[in-house]
């Protein structure tokens, strides 16, 4: 069958069961967009395309599935990458597409022409430019395959306008809308061994999980471990809902800003099994300050990452989920009687608190917000103060329902992101807690969300300053506030009324709670911005480069 390019990317993409898009047309792919009006697949319009990028990501977070967004050549392109690194850092599947002039001009500064595959190589797992009309197909095939195999990320496939338009003998490939994760090779059994014996000899481990237990689809496996073996859990951000929170063995989030008590659990540990997670500096910031005493078994699919940051006892390539399960199937029940006393008496000393008083304060909105919605939502988060509130207090109970920028930590990344979780996931309902400097940078997204009716919430905690960079200045630069007060006439209510989004200001927790019912009872977007004190903190705080005996708070 003879199509045009255009029509072979609309239907390989058919075939890797793509059902939605984020993009935004130009030029240089008009073809694609021309190819597109006849197609079932759902296209969301962007207006930008850093957010048709982060779109992509959050649909891909709370889904599984691959994210895709299409750009166009030049600025278009250049403006995805933001979202194409943060989406690298996290380790989420997302194909990007872009256009690109036609191959007869490539090299001669043509009208935005860029070298997008140059620029995006450090910061994909692969890039393609297709140079060929019968290489088109299937370098979309392998795109998809690679960006979901092993430890996922995000894959740019850039195709100049003469290949859109080429006549092409297309043969439909086969269906696949899961791409399975072809990993070959065999767990080392040696390796295998040596963990046994570890955990058997161990008297105060502790279990680290990051966000490969959840792209791995691994947490039945980890709570079926954790409970066999008795060992408390804690998580990396990325982790957050692989490991229940309400389960008796959770310790929920260590770190820079974790729990004194799941930081001191780790710190006091003899054995770290770290599960899918890479420790980052936001964890293990000082060499060996994590957990100074402790053997670490290390468990990833990615082998770069074995050994990269800490120095690790045992190192076990292969996927989590089957990993779990040979180590399950060869341990026995094992009792911690004293160490889960000891963790206990940690969680009753050195518990997450706040002042809990009648001020309108963060703390409380995270929890009133998981109370209110009977723990039934999808938590997305700008980046900073609020993005560390949220992970603190809503109690995260299952994977895929917390979609925020860990390694890139890129500001703006919150509401387009929370709107591809809406339009992946339209049986839950998508929150998205905000900061005002971080939303304020891609706040054009409450158009899309209006346009396409997307009954995302967007909760803003407005302290009207760039909160998490002044604390640091209020506790590490002598209050030297330098540049961090923002506009405090910007009524963020009003202006998600002129975009078609109903705004509520509230300044009580009683306008709050009444705020979030309605807002949740209706099926439609809508922001409540919250007014709170500037100098409310993040607290606990490690300072870079200190371990838990540096807690400030």
């Amino acid at each position: 069958m003879k199509l045009k390019g255009a029509q072979v990317i609309i239907e390989v993409l058919k075939e890797m069961g793509v059902d939605t898009i984020f993009g935004i047309p130009g030029g240089a792919v008009i073809p694609i967009y021309d190819a597109l009006y006849d197609s079932d697949i759902r296209h969301i319009l962007a207006t930008h395309e850093q957010m048709a990028a982060h779109m992509a990501d959050g649909y891909a977070r709370a889904t599984g599935r691959v994210g895709v967004c299409f750009a166009t050549s030049g600025p278009g392109s250049t403006n995805l990458v933001t979202g194409i690194a943060n989406a690298y850092m996290d380790s989420v599947p997302v194909v990007a597409i872009t256009g690109q002039v036609p191959t007869n001009l490539i090299g001669k500064d043509a009208f935005q022409e860029v070298d997008i595959t140059g620029i995006t190589m450090p910061i994909t797992k692969h890039n393609f430019i297709v140079k060929s009309p019968d290489k088109l197909a299937d370098t979309i095939r392998q795109a998809f395959a690679i960006a979901k195999s092993g430890r996922p990320g995000p894959v740019l496939v850039d195709i100049p306008k003469d290949m859109q338009n080429a006549d092409i003998e297309y043969v439909k490939g086969k269906e696949d809308s899961n791409i399975k994760n072809n990993v070959k090779g065999i767990v080392s059994q040696k390796e295998l061994d040596k963990a046994i014996e570890l955990i058997l000899q161990s008297k105060k481990p502790v279990i680290f999980a990051g966000g490969g237990v959840i792209w791995g689809e691994a947490s039945a496996e980890l709570i079926e471990f954790a409970e066999k073996t008795n060992i408390p859990v804690a998580s990396s951000l990325m982790g957050l809902g692989c490991f229940p929170e309400d389960h008796p063995l959770s310790l929920g989030l260590i770190g820079m800003h974790g729990s004194r008590f799941a930081n001191l659990a780790v710190f006091k540990s003899d054995l770290v099994i770290a599960i899918g997670t890479r420790f980052s500096d936001r964890v293990a910031s000082k060499a060996g300050g994590l957990a100074p005493n402790a053997k670490i078994i290390h468990i990833d699919i990615d082998p770069a990452e074995l050994g990269k940051n800490v120095e690790v006892e045992v190192a076990i390539i292969g996927k989590v989920k089957e990993v779990l399960k040979l180590l399950t199937n060869k341990l026995p029940f094992l009792e911690r009687k004293e160490w889960l006393k000891e963790i206990s008496d940690l969680k009753e000393k050195h518990g997450l608190k706040y002042k809990n008083d009648e001020v309108l304060r963060p703390q409380w909105i995270v929890e009133k917000i998981q109370q209110l919605s009977n723990d039934d939502l999808i938590i997305a988060t700008e980046v900073g103060q609020n993005q560390m509130w949220a992970a603190q207090f809503y109690k995260f109970k299952h994977p895929r329902t917390f979609v925020t920028s860990g390694g890139l930590g890129a500001m703006g990344f919150g509401l387009p992101a929370a709107i591809g979780a809406q339009v992946g996931r339209p049986d839950k309902r998508v929150v998205n807690i905000a900061g005002d400097g971080s939303l304020r940078m891609n706040i054009h997204a409450l158009e899309t969300a209006a346009v396409y009716n997307l009954p995302v919430i967007t909760v803003l905690l407005n302290n009207q300053t760039l909160g998490m960079v002044r604390q640091w200045q209020n506790l590490l630069y002598d209050k030297r506030f330098s540049h961090t007060d923002l506009n405090a006439n910007l009524n963020f209510a009003k202006l998600a009324n002129d975009f078609g989004v109903e705004g509520i200001r509230v300044t009580t927790k009683e306008e709050f709670e009444k705020a979030f019912k309605k807002a949740y009872c209706e099926k439609r977007p809508f922001m409540i911005e919250c007014i709170i004190n500037k100098d409310e903190m993040v607290l606990p705080f490690i300072p870079a480069g200190g371990t838990v005996e540096n807690t400030i708070g």
